[in-house]
């Protein structure tokens, strides 16, 4: 088995996806550092797409900038995807960590982050007849990262490829699931918060007169 740093073993599992997470998880080689490390780099990646891309490709920035769009696609849906991938392996007695979750999702985005930003770096220099180039590094990044996030979802639980694919969709199911409850729940709060000021203004013009 390999014996390489923590830094080696992100290179190790990127370039050798079928192997790399099982030596990672037989090592105990992840690091939380570096996953969250990663998970920041995908924030900013996110914001550069959004708001750095090349002019002649994007050209209609909104002219008032919010960061929490940006913060929920990253770090916002990460999580969800790791609270809810973690409660669906115990329907299926998976054996992953919701730590060994967290880092194996986190090292499967590399390649997706790393397409995304060369490509929006590249937007500045390429012209409009070759963005076919932009979107090659993209669309190998996100077909990269398909194939590493499987991989890992695979070795952290020890699961069959068929039950792995299971387990994602479920996940995913799980995540709109979290979603509708959170917006109910924000919506009944912002409700409350609305009765709690219509009484207080009500109350605040009764004492004034």
């Amino acid at each position: 088995m390999l014996d390489l740093t923590q830094g080696q073993f992100v290179k190790h599992v990127v370039m050798h996806p079928f192997e790399g997470f099982e030596d990672l998880r037989w090592k105990k080689a992840g690091s939380m550092k570096i996953a969250v490390a990663i998970v920041f780099l995908l924030f900013f990646q996110q914001l550069a797409y959004s708001r750095m891309y090349g002019f002649q490709y994007y050209s209609d920035y909104d002219k008032l900038f919010n960061i929490i769009p940006y913060i929920f696609k990253s770090w916002g849906l990460f999580i969800m995807y790791v609270v809810a991938n973690w409660a669906m392996c115990t329907l299926f007695d998976g054996e992953g960590t919701m730590k060994n979750i967290f880092i194996n999702t986190a090292y499967s985005l590399i390649p997706y982050i790393c397409g995304y930003l060369i490509g929006t770096v590249l937007s500045h220099f390429l012209i409009q007849d070759e963005y076919i180039f932009i979107q090659a590094f993209e669309i190998i990044g996100l077909a990269w990262t398909v194939v590493l996030f499987i991989s890992g979802m695979k070795a952290v639980h020890q699961f069959s490829f068929g039950k792995t694919l299971l387990l994602i969709l479920l996940t995913l199911v799980a995540m709109l699931a979290m979603l509708f409850l959170l917006i109910l729940l924000l919506t009944l709060f912002q409700q409350i918060l609305i009765f709690i000021f219509t009484i207080y203004t009500e109350l605040s013009y009764r004492l004034r007169v």
